[in-house]
């Protein structure tokens, strides 16, 4: 008797080895990172995705029994982030609680904010609120993670406690920690947002899409986040694979860019295809123009761009708005001492102001002047990059 308690201690009903449990973890906690990023993030927090309702019941009882997670609170403090990325606003910001916190205690700042109930109720709307919401995933959220302790337990035995402490840190983690943190850290960045937001890799399947942070910022109610062709998202293959079965509906995915032959002035559907890809233009005309000038000036006086420390130089897109004080004299310094820099830096303020007026005929009227001054001004790579803007077209959109 004693012998085949401690056998069943020592292995479970199921007697797994090492290879087996592993493979068991690696399938649970993939399974909770697309209850992620599927239902709360894609479907939930941006209305990017419907799923059938027998789908939806399995994502939220999943997140139920593994992370404990209400979906409501994670909705707010999703929204909140959004709305005041990198400002005293945003709950998890690595610019204003430090890198070091938010990637290794990222889940404290989640758990602090859910005690917020202007959050709450400002930015959880629309978020479950049936009778299981109310009597059981809300109120009885410890209960899912201790019902998965058990259950690892009578497959793994002792075992199954090591299992279940994995399972419980990998949101925690990768999610709160990495994504949130390193994701507005470190990585490359496909569009120059208002925010510091970056692309883990380009190949995004170890936490099902959320590796794409830069290009979900820059289109955040698109339910694909890859944007590139050589970039991959698990998590729109999912998607994709479960519209098949008819279980998904695509609400949203970013537009393509295109653009148009012949285009004398810009239009309603160029002021439509700039506003829609604001940050697409606001990074070519870093790419095109703030570059190739800089470039230009250092040649004209005997010295190389790469003289020019890299993050001053990324500065000019933003007007140094993440350099600090000494940084931002540097950049003025390198501004006043180069006209031509200086009046395309004038440009790349002027064109960032159109973009920001309320009203479309004044807008579209204030685009069409900056087009005609710019292909006036007698720089080369102004000029070029105006005749680029005038066609911009956004190419139908296609869930695919």
């Amino acid at each position: 008797m004693l012998s085949s308690l401690l056998s069943w201690l020592d292995g479970g009903f199921t007697g797994a080895g090492i290879g087996a449990m592993a493979l068991y973890l690696l399938v649970v906690t993939q399974l909770t990172i697309f209850s992620v990023t599927l239902f709360l993030h894609r479907s939930q927090a941006h209305r990017g995705v419907d799923f059938h309702p027998v789908l939806t019941h399995f994502f939220r009882f999943w997140v139920w029994l593994t992370t404990a997670m209400r979906t409501k609170e994670w909705v707010a403090i999703h929204r909140k982030h959004h709305a005041h990325c990198e400002t005293e606003e945003d709950p998890h910001s690595p610019r204003v609680h430090g890198i070091n916190q938010v990637l290794w205690r990222g889940v404290e700042l989640y758990q602090e904010e859910t005690s917020n109930e202007a959050t709450m109720t400002k930015y959880g709307r629309g978020t479950p609120d049936d009778w299981i919401e109310r009597k059981l995933y809300h109120p009885l959220n410890a209960v899912g993670p201790t019902l998965m302790l058990f259950i690892n337990f009578a497959l793994f035995g002792v075992a199954g406690i090591a299992v279940w402490a994995l399972q419980m840190v990998w949101i925690p983690f990768w999610a709160a920690g990495v994504v949130n943190g390193l994701g507005h850290w470190w990585g490359y960045r496909n569009f120059e947002t208002a925010d510091t937001a970056t692309n883990l890799t380009p190949w995004a399947f170890w936490i099902g899409g959320e590796e794409l942070h830069n290009n979900h910022h820059t289109f955040p109610s698109s339910a694909k986040f890859a944007l590139r062709r050589w970039e991959f998202d698990i998590g729109w293959v999912a998607i994709r694979g479960f519209e098949k079965l008819g279980l998904a509906k695509v609400l949203r995915v970013a537009p393509a860019l295109d653009q148009r032959p012949n285009i004398a002035i810009p239009d309603g559907e160029t002021l439509k295809a700039v506003l829609t890809h604001r940050y697409q233009v606001m990074t070519d005309f870093y790419r095109l123009v703030l570059v190739p000038s800089l470039r230009e000036e250092m040649h004209n006086a005997g010295k190389s761009l790469r003289a020019i420390p890299r993050k001053l130089r990324k500065g000019l897109l933003d007007g140094g708005r993440w350099l600090d004080e000494a940084g931002r004299e540097k950049l003025n310094t390198l501004v006043e001492h180069r006209p031509k820099l200086g009046t395309v830096v004038e440009y790349r303020q002027r064109l960032s102001a159109i973009m920001e007026i309320r009203s479309p005929d004044a807008m579209l009227h204030g685009l069409q002047e900056w087009v005609r001054e710019a292909e006036a001004s007698g720089i080369r790579a102004l000029e070029e990059f105006s005749r680029r803007l005038r066609s911009y077209a956004l190419v139908p959109t296609r869930a695919n």
